[in-house]
């Protein structure tokens, strides 16, 4: 589970030793909406963030581990990601899903983390989900292909494989990825179908060689 350790000003209170988010009882009790942990968060009942954290955290993590392809960084992109979002929850609009807006923080902080490290090797993950949804099943069956499949991801362009990744394992619809991105829907649309054509090209490359 990650925790969160918070300091300074924050939602207009202060702390002067770091403050560990812990659940709340009761609270599993009775279904919480996204919108209403953040305004019981904005009212000063801060322990409430522990549930957005508990609900979000996995699917977070799995993003930034599938982009950056290093757990460490991952978490650190993830545990920025959480501290950004509390820090500026304030600003929050509940006609934006609060995934949506947790995710525009975490593309840009993945952004980041991928600049500082560009030049090192590096090594994306898959799962079934992300192989079905780029129409390559073939790879499932066969460590090879999906070594292939593994190599073909980590071959796409930032900016395909970050829209491949929304669209494919997160389920992100193009109007939220648009909103987490700030690029375009048909840009996006573009992104990911240049990134399914692109691994479906290397996959039957690999398939024709094995004949």
């Amino acid at each position: 589970m990650l925790v969160l350790q918070l300091q300074g000003d924050t939602l207009n209170q202060r702390y002067q030793t770091p403050v560990t988010l812990a659940p709340v009882p009761g609270f599993h009790s009775v279904p919480m909406t996204d919108a209403t942990l953040v305004r019981r968060v904005l009212d000063g009942d801060t322990a409430a963030f522990t549930m957005l954290v508990d609900r979000h955290a996995a699917a977070c993590t799995r993003f930034a581990m599938r982009m950056l392809g290093n757990r460490e960084d991952a978490e650190d992109a993830v545990q920025d990601s959480f501290l950004r979002a509390y820090r500026s929850l304030a600003r929050y609009e509940e006609r934006q899903a609060f995934r949506t807006w947790l995710f525009q923080i975490l593309v840009n902080r993945c952004r980041t983390a991928a600049v500082r490290r560009q030049r090192r090797q590096r090594m994306f993950l898959v799962d079934d989900t992300a192989v079905a949804s780029a129409s390559v099943r073939p790879a499932a069956e066969s460590t090879e292909l999906r070594a292939e499949l593994r190599r073909a991801i980590d071959a796409l362009d930032p900016d395909q494989r970050e829209a491949f990744l929304l669209k494919h394992v997160e389920q992100l619809s193009y109007d939220e990825m648009a909103e987490a991105t700030g690029v375009g829907v048909s840009a996006l649309k573009m992104r990911v179908k240049r990134a399914c054509d692109r691994m479906q090209w290397l996959l039957r490359e690999v398939s024709d060689v094995g004949t």
